[in-house]
């Protein structure tokens, strides 16, 4: 969990930044931001819902009653299909956009996502593994930066029976 508050303290302002340069963009792509297949620019997309969590009512998700206080999540009025699994229950922390799906053991999703083990204890799971790691230019410094997109599969107590999975976006220093 520190690592998620600190992501979310390193990467945030950045993506703060590359929202405000696109204000205008089209509504986010869900699945394709769950599966990693979206860059950096695509999840700031997100961030005015990190900052005002009832905005997320103009893209027809409902705010749900906070349950983990390192996620803010939401209910879609539409379902969304996501590594082969239906869920209408999303979650964003941070740098990272998660689909909260009805699996209760996220090592066979894990497994077929082919993602390296970080913790594999009875009682909570950590899988993943880096997509991309590309050299860009942070937007707000003009400085090199690393674009970094790391899809994640893991199981939190605060969800009994639930398989978290999604996508970690960031601009790190090199």
């Amino acid at each position: 969990m520190r690592a998620s508050l600190t992501t979310l303290l390193t990467t945030l302002p950045t993506l703060i930044c590359l929202a405000a340069e696109h204000p205008h963009l089209t509504p986010p792509n869900l699945e394709a931001l769950i599966e990693c297949r979206q860059r950096t620019i695509d999840y700031a997309q997100l961030v005015p819902l990190l900052e005002d969590p009832p905005k997320a009512t103009t893209l027809g998700w409902h705010p749900l009653p906070a349950t983990n206080p390192f996620m803010t999540e939401y209910t879609l009025h539409t379902p969304i299909h996501v590594f082969g699994h239906q869920t209408k229950h999303i979650a964003l922390s941070g740098g990272s956009i998660i689909a909260i799906l009805d699996l209760p053991d996220p090592r066979p999703l894990a497994r077929t996502l082919q993602l390296h083990t970080a913790i594999d204890t009875p009682k909570k799971t950590i899988f993943g593994r880096e997509l991309t790691s590309a050299n860009t230019t942070n937007p707000k410094t003009g400085q090199p930066a690393i674009e970094s997109i790391v899809l994640n599969v893991s199981n939190v107590t605060s969800h009994p029976g639930k398989t978290l999975v999604g996508c970690t976006y960031s601009l790190d220093d090199p």
